[in-house]
């Protein structure tokens, strides 16, 4: 609950808002998306891979498991397990300002990867089922840095329906695509590196 506090200053009114407190306003379409992945708070789902892979890429021939496995009021927190590889985490995060979509990846041990945290802001209202990240400055940066410069056109893409949720890369020459089966809920696999 925001406190205000009504400050008297030379006659004149001031309405103070406490340091805690955040006007923050939320988009109907990026709330009806959240909802939608919320309802599938602690399940787990298959995917396919339907576009991009390519043979030694980590990805083909793998089993793809996404778990919705924490529900917040402001965040959701997907890892996505590639075979025996629980480095990745997608952090969404409603900002007031739209959704920050985050890669969070991990070491074995738990600690960073030096390619972490990257991803982008929603730049537009988007709809229900459907947003989009293009890539922000601080993932631009890292993927300059990193020497993979043609990445900073990277665009997330995703999308959630009732039989299916859709991971989605694009950028100049290139598009990764994973659908996952929401129809058919799979063991959740253990915790992502890094996480309890």
């Amino acid at each position: 609950m925001h406190k205000f506090t009504l400050l008297s200053l030379g006659g004149a009114c001031l309405l103070s808002l406490s340091a805690q407190a955040a006007f923050t306003t939320k988009v109907p379409e990026q709330v009806a998306f959240f909802d939608q992945l919320r309802a599938h708070c602690g399940k787990a789902y298959e995917g396919k891979l339907v576009a991009g892979g390519r043979e030694g890429d980590g990805f083909t021939s793998q089993r793809l498991v996404m778990h919705v496995r924490v529900c917040e009021e402001d965040q959701i927190q997907i890892p996505f397990h590639v075979g025996e590889n629980a480095s990745r985490t997608w952090i969404l995060t409603q900002t007031g300002a739209g959704i920050l979509l985050k890669h969070d990846h991990r070491q074995p041990d738990g600690s960073d990867d030096e390619s972490t945290m990257y991803g982008g802001h929603t730049l537009e209202r988007g709809y229900g089922n459907y947003q989009r990240f293009p890539a922000d400055d601080y993932s631009k940066d890292l993927f300059t840095r990193l020497g993979f410069p043609q990445s900073n056109g990277n665009v997330w893409h995703m999308q959630v329906y009732p039989d299916r949720f859709t991971y989605h890369l694009t950028r100049d020459a290139r598009e990764f695509r994973i659908d996952f089966d929401l129809t058919k809920p799979v063991e959740a696999p253990p915790a992502p590196w890094g996480y309890r």
